[in-house]
């Protein structure tokens, strides 16, 4: 029987090269985000590979996420994978200059997100006594960086809560691990920067991961054998050797 999986954040970046790693694969996709537009793309990319099914809501919106997840047709409602991608930093301010929104905007997303998807479909999972759940995480949540407070405690916090599932979850037979990249090029930096111009400067002077590095790792995960878990994997570049510490080409 093939798998279904639900990926939250799947129209851009991780997510959505996870998408299309899974879909080569043939595992069922439920894609989730915020841009309909967007998702509709990957949908008639995909459709051929795979079943994919849309869901459209915000995942800081509680509501929107229980009742989308609820309004799944019965031929998706069986959930084997749950990939809780979607997150983002916002500003890079000192602790007492930050901006109460961006606080507001990280810890709503990348914890209290996160939450709501989990509880909206690991109960499913608890029920069968099978599931797989991949918390994609940060080395912001190993290592904090200067600036970078509320965003590394906030991925800090996926790393806790990762570690809490697996624990909880254990007695069902659940997997659950954390995926920690560090610098991926994607759309990170624009939304960080707020749309400055320096953001392109973030990638510059060295090979970055790309989205299909990652998700790479993630379908390595989600495909080894029932018995064996891969719990926790932080990956760099070449270049990087920590959150400070990158080697540039000048």
């Amino acid at each position: 029987m093939k798998k279904t999986a639900l990926i939250t954040g799947a129209t851009s970046g991780i997510g959505r090269a996870t998408a299309y790693e899974f879909a080569k694969n043939g595992i069922r996709l439920i894609i989730c985000g915020r841009r309909q537009e967007r998702l509709e793309t990957i949908q008639k990319a995909l459709e051929n590979h795979t079943e994919v099914h849309l869901l459209n809501f915000d995942v800081r919106d509680k509501k929107a996420v229980f009742s989308a997840i609820e309004s799944l047709p019965e031929n998706f409602k069986h959930i084997d994978i749950l990939i809780n991608n979607a997150g983002n930093a916002h500003g890079l301010d000192l602790i007492h200059e930050g901006s109460l929104d961006d606080w507001d905007a990280m810890i709503d997303i990348n914890v209290k997100g996160l939450l709501y998807v989990s509880k909206a479909v690991i109960p499913q999972m608890t029920e069968r006594s099978s599931g797989h759940v991949i918390n994609i995480g940060s080395s912001a949540g190993r290592e904090v960086y200067p600036k970078g407070n509320v965003y590394c405690a906030s991925k800090h916090a996926v790393v806790a809560l990762t570690d809490a599932m697996r624990m909880d979850l254990n007695p069902f037979g659940i997997k659950v691990a954390a995926i920690n990249p560090g610098l991926v090029e994607t759309e990170f930096s624009q939304v960080r920067y707020k749309g400055e111009t320096h953001a392109d400067n973030a990638y510059k002077g060295y090979k970055a991961l790309q989205p299909e590095d990652v998700a790479e790792v993630i379908y390595f995960a989600v495909s080894r054998p029932k018995h064996v878990n891969i719990a926790d994997v932080l990956m760099f570049c070449t270049a990087q050797a920590s959150n400070t510490i990158i080697k540039k080409e000048i």
